[in-house]
């Protein structure tokens, strides 16, 4: 079993409802989308191919016996890879906490249940929103999330119009503002406005370092 891998890193989790709590990061290369605002262009290829031991080595390095064991893949797009997905359903088979964020474009059925999907559902923004597959909010499991990034009021339409699909009682959705376009405070006014159960998402990695910053 190989896969390839953009790099793995340690750092403070940036999103969702785990933003915070330490976190081994597995970044994978190649994404089937090309998002008008993506901030991690530079992992649509390259990298370097390695074994699915070799990726175990390196995130057991970096764990360092995290009480969590808090692990996320992401990209480029991680359920690309066919190998990715059965080294993410083996470790959460095992009891580590997996994070998968996902573009929203492919099926997560294939996630084993003990897996956390995060499903990043795309706005006209991004240039992608027709590619999104719209099953996935009824494939959501129990501790599944949803994100929307918005970067204008359309976006926010869009989200308007998907949100009935979605148990947010169940399933957190995170509404996050495209960092360097909708201000933070703008949209925290039309989630009130609207009085819906929503969490703002704040990418705390970009406001901690520089948001143009790889590792971290």
């Amino acid at each position: 079993m190989s896969l390839q891998v953009c790099e793995i890193f340690k750092s403070l989790q940036g999103e969702s409802t785990w933003a915070g709590r330490p976190c081994v990061f597995v970044r994978l290369t190649g994404c089937n989308l090309r998002c008008h605002w993506c901030d991690t262009p530079y992992a649509y290829e390259g990298g370097e191919i390695l074994s699915a031991r070799q990726v175990l080595e390196r995130i057991d390095t970096l764990d360092c016996g995290l009480a969590h064991n808090l692990i996320e893949f992401t990209g480029g797009e991680p359920l690309l890879q066919p190998q990715a997905v059965e080294l993410m359903n083996a470790l959460a088979r095992i009891g580590r906490t997996v994070l998968v964020e996902t573009n929203g474009s492919l099926d997560i059925s294939v996630l084993a249940p003990e897996v956390i999907a995060i499903v990043d559902m795309k706005g006209p923004s991004s240039g992608e929103s027709d590619k999104m597959d719209i099953v996935n909010l009824e494939r959501l499991r129990e501790r599944d999330e949803v994100k929307f990034v918005i970067a204008d009021r359309d976006d926010w339409t869009h989200m308007l119009g998907l949100l009935p699909r979605i148990d947010t009682s169940r399933n957190t959705v995170n509404v996050s503002p495209l960092f360097g376009g909708v201000a933070p405070a703008e949209l925290a006014r039309w989630m009130l406005g609207e009085n819906l159960d929503l969490r703002l998402n704040l990418q705390q990695h970009k406001f901690i370092w520089n948001p143009d910053a790889r590792g971290v």
